[in-house]
């Protein structure tokens, strides 16, 4: 790996082997916002600011319509986690922030998947859906769009089943997460 400080380009195979893109400490940031106008933007901005890089961003609804919560998943343990949350706690529509632990949390995703499926290669697309308790939600004489939600994990082993058939489209939502258990009071 080149010297601190020099011109020499490097790939993004030899940054990777040298862990300098993923630490592994994948952060979970859920963050209670009052529904306003323009808060995604001053939250996004606050994190490209510091160079981080967001991995998934989930925004929606919450029980109260003046509220929505805001899912990221980052590669936090890079960057220090404290400071950027401390920052996130001075921005007025921010009203919680909890960092969640894969221990503390539920997360899951949605993807759709449009995939190559006529004669005999449906009836095995079929069969992996089944597996995977995905729906198949439309159906054409040469495709299907299967939905699936899970796990990250859940989400990358379907695609890498199914990919071989013909992958023609993907679509995927961010992760969104939940503490179990009680909630704080």
């Amino acid at each position: 790996m080149g010297e601190p400080g020099t011109k020499e380009v490097l790939s993004l195979d030899e940054l990777e082997a040298a862990g300098s893109l993923r630490s592994g400490r994948k952060h979970v940031l859920s963050i209670l916002v009052e529904n306003k106008p323009g808060v995604l933007t001053r939250i996004t901005g606050l994190f490209a600011r510091r160079g981080f890089n967001i991995d998934t961003l989930a925004v929606g609804p919450t029980d109260d319509p003046a509220l929505s919560r805001i899912t990221l998943t980052l590669d936090g343990a890079v960057h220090p986690m404290d400071q950027v949350t401390k920052q996130l706690h001075k921005l007025v529509n921010v009203l919680k922030i909890r960092d969640l632990t894969p221990d503390e949390a539920l997360a899951r995703e949605l993807a759709l998947f449009k995939v190559a499926a006529d004669g005999t290669a449906r009836s095995e697309v079929m069969q992996i859906c089944e597996i995977f308790r995905a729906n198949i939600v439309d159906v054409t004489r040469r495709a299907v769009v299967i939905e699936v939600t899970g796990t990250h994990e859940k989400i990358e082993a379907f695609e890498s089943l199914v990919r071989p058939f013909g992958l023609i489209e993907m679509a995927r939502t961010g992760e969104i997460a939940i503490a179990r258990g009680r909630v704080e009071t």
